[in-house]
């Protein structure tokens, strides 16, 4: 099978040729492998972060699951009376560039209260308020940001993005998101205004079938959508999860299924009592990291035995003990463990926790992609025999 082939074989319940490994990788190792400093891509798109991925995945070969690092856009989801912003250099030195972005108002430059960092060798931070970074609120200088790849994330590039994958994997794009917090700013409102809390989330179930609408209206269309976010329940509690984002959620994958689209969660983080919530309560098709303590709670063989008939797991290899500090031999042990947990009978794809790390070796991953072929092989049955030959 292709891995294209062996990914839409897993999401719709059926047994590949083997377990798919895809490991989560979708910016510093691809931004690494480029040979860049890492501005170059999350600031001037040379090239852009989610084509140096495409990239990666080709390079070690993987089955892609691209869960929405191509961020499609539409023009009409701009506001008509949002100010025309522009970025502009306010600060560099040899290891990081400051942006602040600025618009102009009866010919004044008006500046964002806060600034984004970018690194040369790691992703950049965002929502920065300046005095964390010695930086006054108004700046005294700066620099236009010139040199920009221009990139317009809209329905062409989707065609272009998915010819770049081809049949390395499946292509997905947002359509909502699990946490509607963003920053701490967004906590404070939340709590600041509990009368609008209803609204809100009516607000965000109309802007999934606005979007969903513009979705399927595309000539070219992703292979599947994305409904998750990062750190859902460490921003959140279950209880404020289910107020604001899950009406939203609900929505997506309702309107995902009756048009015969798979839906996809990431949230890294503690997430076992979201997997309940989406094994019970929702039609969700595949669900990640499922990391395990103390960056998580979940365990694998747990989460397969409750709901493995269910959805399709994916996970779960500690990103730092043993993707980033472990041996290949580490990593396949462990990647034999996970397969034992939660790769019988399919509906599993072999994965890491969030995000590997920058300087995570080259051959760690590519152990994981030896342990699937030499030990994750099914047979007629959904069995995977070859895991007995090696001794956990």
């Amino acid at each position: 099978m292709t891995p294209r082939e062996r990914l839409l074989t897993v999401l719709s319940g059926g047994i590949p040729d083997r377990v798919p490994v895809a490991p989560d990788f979708s910016n510093m190792i691809p931004a690494r492998l480029t040979g860049k400093p890492f501005w170059d891509l999350y600031l001037y798109m040379d090239p852009p972060p989610y084509e140096a991925y495409i990239r990666a995945a080709h390079h070690f070969g993987i089955d892609s699951l691209m869960d929405g690092y191509f961020w499609l856009s539409f023009p009409e989801e701009k506001s008509e009376n949002e100010p025309e912003w522009e970025r502009y250099i306010v600060h560099r030195t040899d290891e990081l560039l400051v942006t602040q972005a600025a618009y102009k108002e009866n010919g004044k430059l008006v500046w964002c209260p806060t600034v984004t960092v970018f690194y040369v060798a790691d992703p950049p931070t965002e929502h920065v308020q300046p005095a964390k970074v010695g930086l006054p609120d108004i700046p005294a200088k700066w620099e236009p940001v010139e040199g920009v790849k221009s990139v317009l994330p809209g329905p062409e590039e989707l065609k272009r993005v998915k010819s770049l994958m081809g049949d390395q994997g499946l292509v997905g794009v947002w359509l909502t998101g699990t946490n509607p917090f963003r920053c701490e700013e967004d906590l404070f409102n939340y709590f600041d205004n509990p009368d609008k809390h209803e609204q809100w989330a009516h607000e965000r179930v109309e802007a999934v079938e606005k979007r969903f609408k513009q979705i399927m209206a595309l000539e070219e269309k992703p292979d599947f959508l994305c409904v998750g976010g990062s750190g859902t329940l460490i921003f959140q509690t279950v209880e404020i999860f289910r107020q604001l984002a899950l009406p939203a959620v609900k929505r997506a994958i309702e309107l995902a299924v009756s048009e015969g689209f798979y839906t996809h969660v990431h949230s890294c983080g503690p997430q076992k009592e979201l997997v309940k919530i989406m094994a019970e309560e929702t039609d969700l098709s595949i669900i990640d990291p499922l990391e395990i303590p103390p960056m998580g709670d979940c365990n694998l063989a747990e989460l397969k035995r409750l709901y493995g008939h269910k959805l399709t797991l994916k996970g779960n290899i500690h990103t730092t003990d043993v993707m980033l500090n472990g041996t290949p031999d580490d990593v396949i042990d462990a990647a034999c463990q996970a397969m034992l947990d939660g790769g019988e009978g399919g509906r599993f794809v072999l994965s890491t926790g969030d995000q590997c790390g920058r300087d995570t070796p080259d051959e760690n991953i590519r152990a994981l992609l030896y342990a699937v072929e030499e030990y994750g092989v099914y047979d007629e049955n959904g069995k995977l025999p070859q895991l007995s030959k090696r001794k956990l």
